[in-house]
């Protein structure tokens, strides 16, 4: 049984426009459905504005779902009480992807990393201090380190802190919202490994959100392609990089760079701006920048169905 199963979700927002006051429904999630297993990386990529970021907000509850079902441990937390749901977060959490907005700076590190065992009311002061001295050994602090600011540290510092303060609980998912995106590239590679390292002492199961191919090509174990509020392809990271079916997918892939002078990767350049999620168009979502696109893509909307093993996409001509 999978750790975390998504079915149908739904995150739309709704906002007023204009001088009458309008009301626009922002689709920001329409229809999502996934799995994560127990230990493994899922990573979900796609263009800033695709529903990313509100995907992952929507499985915590950070905000809450218009529609669907969220199931962790095969529990489902859609509609769960507040005490439940304050039991419930023990178990998962998430970094946010800014690591200087998402820290207390009136707050000292050991002050930032006890507040989630106080909020849970878990251990005594000294269990609490022992707890926080042996992750901060873990993550590269030293224990000096505890009683300063986060101003005083730098980002990639700031962010190990941030997924500190997400394992002082012992959860069993993390979602982690872009994580290393605001990184040098250098101190990039040294918070991927410490979240792999963590993962295999942990037996953690991550969702990864990114922008960026080729990070979550290196840590993750399937992955979902995003595009206006819906996944249009997802399978394990391998296939969809050897092989990809949706044209989607294809167009973001050919963006990679090769590490290699001499040969040439043909790009695919999309035509068109992103739709707005305000006024998606009819049909396939993608089907006014798809140069695949035929008359039936603007008609017909194309369901996510396995076209090889394990392998799903959302695309008529695939």
């Amino acid at each position: 049984m999978a750790l975390l199963e998504v079915q149908n979700l739904k995150q739309h927002f709704t906002t007023k426009k204009g001088f009458m006051g309008e009301k626009t429904v922002i689709k920001a999630v329409d229809g999502v459905s996934l799995s994560i297993e127990e230990g493994k990386t899922l990573g979900v990529v796609g263009e800033s504005g695709c529903g990313k970021s509100s995907l992952g907000r929507s499985i915590l509850r950070l905000v809450e779902p218009t529609e669907g079902s969220v199931k962790f441990n095969g529990q489902e937390i859609v509609g769960m009480s507040p005490r439940g749901m304050k039991e419930l977060r023990k178990e998962m959490q998430i970094v946010f992807q800014d690591p200087y907005a998402s820290l207390n700076p009136r707050n000292t590190v050991r002050k930032i990393l006890e507040a989630p065992l106080l909020i849970h009311g878990t251990g005594n002061k000294k269990e609490r201090q022992e707890r926080i001295e042996s992750l901060a050994g873990k993550i590269g602090l030293r224990k000096e380190q505890l009683n300063n600011y986060p101003h005083e540290f730098s980002g990639g510092q700031r962010q190990r802190i941030g997924i500190a303060r997400a394992l002082m609980l012992n959860p069993k998912l993390i979602i982690a919202d872009e994580p290393v995106s605001a990184l040098d590239v250098s101190v990039q590679s040294q918070v991927l490994n410490l979240m792999l390292d963590l993962q295999q002492e942990r037996n953690l199961s991550y969702m990864f959100i990114s922008h960026d191919l080729s990070v979550v090509q290196h840590v993750s174990d399937k992955v979902a392609v995003m595009y206006l509020g819906k996944v249009v392809e997802i399978a394990d990271v391998e296939k969809v990089y050897k092989d990809p079916l949706h044209p989607y997918t294809r167009a973001l892939l050919s963006a990679l760079p090769i590490p290699d002078p001499v040969r040439v990767r043909n790009r695919i350049i999309l035509q068109g701006d992103l739709p707005s999620p305000a006024n998606p168009p009819p049909g396939c979502p993608f089907h006014t920048r798809c140069p695949m696109a035929t008359k039936e893509c603007a008609e017909i909307v194309p369901p996510l169905e396995e076209k090889t093993t394990n392998h799903f996409a959302a695309c008529i001509h695939t």
